[in-house]
């Protein structure tokens, strides 16, 4: 399966204190990767190198056969930031509308974006009277007009119901299934098993590059958060 995305020998120092070290990762196309790890592992370090807006020390990022962050690749890939990167003094469906026409593509694509992210019913009201959750599928829908091949996501899940989600999750998978390839950063286990693929990290250092079977599988659990700590115990005694 040809690669989305490429890392090699990443390292990346945030003043004097490294953040990645030597990470490498082939990330398949048409896939959900989860990048799963503790707050202040890495991983988002990782997702701003990924999309080209980060400094990096040494090795390389190749996304969709280019550089990270080559001009050619600002309408190939989306990115959700934690924080909600909209327009706080326009309405929902004016944000949608706007990077829709940036994309080229109509007012009904950016309708039924907000759809995909359950805002239909708030698209008339301003995002600054939105709870965070909300601003953050506000981005989610802007993000998503633009049909991506690649979509980077942190933390999109944070803050939201339960029920809602399931129906982005599900909306995920539909994505990939269609040739989008997602990678979605998450420092909740229980979202691991939902992915096609895992980059586990922790302390900037990529301890498994698997999918969720191959991981049970080496770890001799189904507990996917026991996998992890599983893999923590053993680098930490290798390190030893």
């Amino acid at each position: 399966m040809d690669a989305a995305v490429t890392v090699t020998d990443l390292v990346v120092h945030r003043g004097r204190r490294r953040v990645l070290h030597g990470l490498s990762a082939t990330l398949p196309r048409g896939q959900v990767t989860g990048l799963l790890g503790p707050s202040g592992s890495g991983k988002t370090t990782l997702m701003r190198a990924l999309v080209g807006v980060q400094v990096v020390r040494s090795g390389s990022v190749s996304v969709l056969g280019e550089t990270a962050g080559s001009p050619g690749l600002r309408a190939r890939v989306g990115y959700v930031t934690q924080a909600p990167s909209v327009y706080a003094d326009l309405t929902v469906r004016e944000n949608a509308r706007y990077f829709a026409a940036l994309y080229g593509v109509g007012a009904a694509a950016a309708d039924a974006a907000l759809a995909d992210v359950g805002l239909t019913d708030a698209a008339g009201q301003l995002v600054t009277d939105l709870s965070g959750g909300q601003q953050g599928r506000v981005s989610l829908a802007c993000a998503l007009v633009g049909v991506p091949e690649l979509l980077v996501l942190d933390e999109p899940t944070v803050g939201l119901d339960p029920v809602l989600r399931v129906e982005l999750w599900a909306r995920f998978h539909a994505l990939a299934a269609a040739g989008t390839t997602l990678i979605v950063s998450s420092h909740v286990m229980d979202e691991a098993g939902r992915c096609d693929r895992l980059l586990l990290i922790r302390e900037g250092r990529l301890l498994s590059d698997s999918t969720p079977q191959e991981l049970r599988a080496r770890t001799g659990t189904e507990d996917l958060e026991a996998a992890f700590l599983t893999l923590v115990r053993t680098a930490e005694e290798t390190a030893a």
